[in-house]
C-alpha cells in the first residue's frame, strides 16, 4: 500500500457525481454514518509536512495552523475532498470555502483581479485578508468549494507552516476553520483535537494562532468593493490602501463568503451581550476590567489593559474556556467598535444569534 494511503483515511468515492449533485447531497452528510479516521497529531517537521501533503493529494483532511485560526485543509480542486470537509464539520454547503494559495501569481490562475483587488492583494498578502473575486474561466477550485457561485474566495496565508503545506501539496487548499460547524473557532491544536478527533487525518501543531481571529473578507465583484466580514485587518487599514471608503455589503439570502451565517462561531452557552453585571449563575467574558470583582461561576478578561489586539488573540480561546465550565449563559462586557473591536463584535453578535439554522 502506498505511503499516502497508509497515512490517510479516504472519503467515499464521489467522483462519479457532478458538483451540483454533491452540493445537493452535502447537507445530508451529517446524517450519513461517517467512517472513523485515525487522527495523527504532530509537530511541523519536514517529514510531517510531506506526509500530510501526500495525504491531501490522496483526498484526505489536514488541520493546519495559520496566523488567524487553525484551518481544515483539503485539495480545493477535488469535489470529493471538499465534500469530506463538509462531512467532518457538519457544515451547510451553501457557505463557500476559502481557497488558500502560495502567491499572487497562483491566485491569478484562479480568479480575475480588478485594479482594486490588485492593490489590496499587494498591500495585505501574505496575510489575513480574503478577497472574493470573479472566478477565472479555467478556475480549478471545485464548484462545491465555491457553493456553485461564479465567484471565488482566495487568501494567501502568512504562517510558514501553512505556506509549506500548500507548497508541498502542489494544489490550492480549501480550509475553513478546523472545528465542527457553528462552534467556536480553534486557535490551538488542542481545540482542533477536541472537535475533530476521529473525523480528520492529521493535525499539525504549530502552537497558538498569533492573530486569533479570522481573516477580513472583502468582495471585489462587479458591484464594487465592499466589506463582507470584519476580521483581522481593520476596515480603516483597507480604506487607507484603497484610498476610498469601503462599503458594507448588504444582507441577502445567498451567501457569497464564509462566516455569513447569522448564527456562527457559537459556544454551547448562550451569550448576554453588553453586560454591566454578572448573574450568580453566569460566567463572565470581560474587557478592560468592566466586570471585575463581581461574583461569577468563571471569569476571563479578554484584555485587562483594554488592548483590542490582545482581545482578538484571546477571543476564541477564552470563549471555549468559559464554555467548558458548563454554564448556561455567559455575560459579555461591552467591547469598543473601532479597529479589531468591529471583528470581535461581529463574532459576538453571530454567536449570540438564534440557532434555528444549521451552521
Amino acid at each position: 500500500m502506498p505511503l499516502a494511503a497508509s497515512l490517510c483515511s479516504f472519503a467515499p468515492d464521489m467522483n462519479s457525481l457532478d458538483a451540483h449533485q454533491l452540493a445537493r447531497n452535502a447537507p445530508n452528510m451529517e446524517s450519513m454514518p461517517q467512517k472513523r479516521r485515525t487522527t495523527r497529531l504532530a509537530e511541523p517537521s519536514p517529514e510531517t509536512i510531506e506526509a500530510a501533503a501526500a495525504c491531501l493529494r490522496a483526498g484526505g483532511l489536514v488541520a493546519m495552523p495559520t496566523e488567524t485560526v487553525y484551518g481544515l485543509a483539503a485539495d480545493a480542486t477535488s469535489e470529493a475532498a471538499v465534500a469530506g470537509i463538509f462531512a467532518a464539520k457538519d457544515r451547510p454547503t451553501f457557505n463557500p470555502l476559502i481557497a488558500h494559495l502560495t502567491d499572487l501569481e497562483a491566485a491569478r490562475v484562479e480568479a480575475q483581479f480588478a485594479p482594486e483587488a490588485e492593490s489590496l492583494a499587494r498591500a495585505f498578502w501574505p496575510g489575513p485578508l480574503t478577497l472574493v473575486l470573479p472566478a477565472a474561466l479555467h478556475c480549478r477550485v471545485s464548484l462545491l468549494a465555491r457553493a456553485g457561485l461564479d465567484s471565488i474566495a482566495l487568501r494567501i496565508p502568512a504562517h510558514p507552516v501553512a505556506r509549506a503545506l500548500i507548497e508541498a501539496a502542489g494544489t490550492p487548499l480549501a480550509a475553513p476553520s478546523a472545528n465542527r460547524s457553528g462552534r467556536v473557532s480553534p486557535t490551538t491544536a488542542a481545540h482542533v483535537l477536541a472537535d475533530l478527533d476521529g473525523r480528520i487525518d492529521w493535525i499539525i501543531d504549530g502552537g497558538a494562532a498569533e492573530v486569533g481571529i479570522e481573516s477580513t473578507i472583502v468582495s471585489c465583484l462587479a458591484e464594487g468593493v465592499s466589506l463582507l466580514r470584519p476580521g483581522a485587518i481593520p476596515r480603516e487599514a483597507i480604506e487607507r490602501a484603497l484610498g476610498a471608503p469601503l462599503a458594507i455589503a448588504g444582507g441577502g439570502k445567498q451567501l457569497s463568503a464564509p462566516g455569513q451565517l447569522e448564527s456562527h462561531y457559537a459556544p454551547r452557552a448562550k451569550l448576554r451581550l453588553h453586560a454591566t453585571y454578572v448573574g450568580s449563575d453566569e460566567a463572565a467574558l470581560d474587557f478592560a476590567g468592566a466586570l471585575a470583582r463581581r461574583p461569577t461561576k468563571a471569569y476571563l478578561d479578554l484584555s485587562p489593559s483594554g488592548d483590542l489586539v490582545e482581545a482578538a488573540a484571546n477571543f476564541f480561546a477564552y470563549l471555549r474556556a468559559l464554555d467548558s465550565f458548563g454554564v448556561g449563559r455567559i455575560a459579555v462586557a461591552p467591547v469598543p467598535g473601532h479597529g479589531l473591536g468591529a471583528a470581535i463584535n461581529d463574532r459576538l453578535s453571530r454567536a449570540a444569534a438564534p440557532r434555528s439554522a444549521p451552521g
